[in-house]
């Protein structure tokens, strides 16, 4: 039991990761030397001891470290973290405006007025594009920010991620997806 709760502390930001990173690639060269505060964060988590059980602390800490590395890959382009999902979403096949808008205010629980203002910044900035059928694309330069956040990003994230068994990496998937559906649940009552 006492690896299970290991893995979730080290990979509990697996559903958060997946949303802001999908598709990333690249290796440990590529990824550069970890700042200092994730240095010290690593170091401080490997040598405690394993937490009793997973608490939202665990789970704060984890995403705040997969907030800091999306942060070091969008330093040097213009994006801040709305717009990086929301162009990062984008890609693959042309989506509809409005259900992008709704899907990603879904996944977040951000307004979709903000979701809006994010895209329409991505619009100006020329990293998407509407289809002549009127739905919204990456253009070349979007693609190519995609590809440079999800290499400098990936990289970091494959290493810890890979550090950790499948099995456990899919234990630790599960339980997110039960407490994030849990809590989605419980903000529509209220």
């Amino acid at each position: 039991m006492n690896s299970r709760i290991t893995v979730v502390g080290v990979a509990v930001s697996a559903i958060g990761a997946t949303l802001l990173l999908t598709g990333c690639g690249g290796t440990t060269a590529e990824a550069g030397r970890p700042a200092s505060s994730t240095v010290a964060a690593v170091t401080t988590t490997r040598s405690a001891p394993a937490p009793a059980t997973l608490t939202p602390s665990i789970i704060g800490q984890a995403e705040k470290h997969h907030t800091a590395v999306l942060v070091r890959a969008l330093t040097g382009t213009t994006l801040d973290e709305k717009q990086w999902i929301v162009l990062n979403q984008a890609t693959g096949e042309p989506v509809e405006r409005a259900a992008h808008i709704n899907r990603i205010a879904g996944l977040t629980q951000w307004a979709p007025a903000e979701v809006e203002t994010a895209l329409n910044a991505l619009l100006a900035k020329g990293l998407l594009a509407n289809t002549p059928h009127g739905r919204l694309e990456p253009t070349t330069a979007g693609n190519a920010v995609v590809g440079e956040v999800r290499a400098e990003s990936g990289a970091i994230v494959a290493a810890a991620y890979g550090a950790v068994p499948a099995e456990d990496l899919a234990t630790t998937a599960r339980v997110l997806a039960v407490i994030t559906a849990r809590m989605a649940e419980e903000l529509t009552h209220g």
